[in-house]
């Protein structure tokens, strides 16, 4: 657990969650696509939601995590293999990250990444879609801190969209 920034009160906590807590990140899920349909073509189902199944996630061997502050589900992060991207086996993707509106611009997306990239010495990526600006700067700026500047970044077309990729090497806590 890490102290909280100054505007909110309660603990940050991040923990590791399993298929045990589908429900809870499905639901998030409905929030990150709901923002992610800014910059993908993504429409609601009939029903209206924004459902997404996890079961891949789970059957792929992904880590997936959740932030609270005290009680409060401040977000969520979903890791896996970066070996579609790197042909590097050992190599981590951020494959998901988010948080919660509410929680946005208080330091707790910065806590968030260290932790997890604290947790898994080595190299990682993290990829965005470059039309995304709040995301890339974002990531530029949380990567370039952690990584003291040693960090690459490159654009690549993938089907036709434009994906910045952010490389480093994380480090133990």
């Amino acid at each position: 657990m890490v102290g909280m920034p100054k505007r909110t009160a309660g603990v940050f906590s991040i923990s590791r969650i399993g298929p045990e807590s589908d429900v809870v990140l499905r639901n998030l899920f409905e929030h990150y696509i709901h923002d992610m349909a800014e910059w993908f073509d993504i429409d609601t189902k009939a029903d209206g939601s924004y459902s997404y199944d996890t079961s891949a996630l789970w059957r792929d061997g992904c880590r997936a995590y959740l932030a609270r502050i005290g009680d409060s589900i401040a977000g969520f992060a979903v890791v896996g293999s970066a070996v579609r991207w790197l042909g590097d086996v050992g190599a981590c993707d951020v494959r998901e990250f988010f948080i919660i509106r509410r929680f946005r611009r208080s330091g707790f997306g910065l806590t968030m990444a260290t932790l997890l990239w604290s947790e898994s010495p080595g190299e990682w990526l993290v990829r965005v879609l470059q039309s995304n600006v709040p995301a890339v700067l974002f990531w530029r700026t949380v990567i370039s801190g952690y990584s003291q500047g040693s960090y690459t970044e490159e654009s690549r077309n993938i089907d036709g969209r434009i994906w910045r990729f952010f490389r480093f090497a994380s480090i133990s806590s």
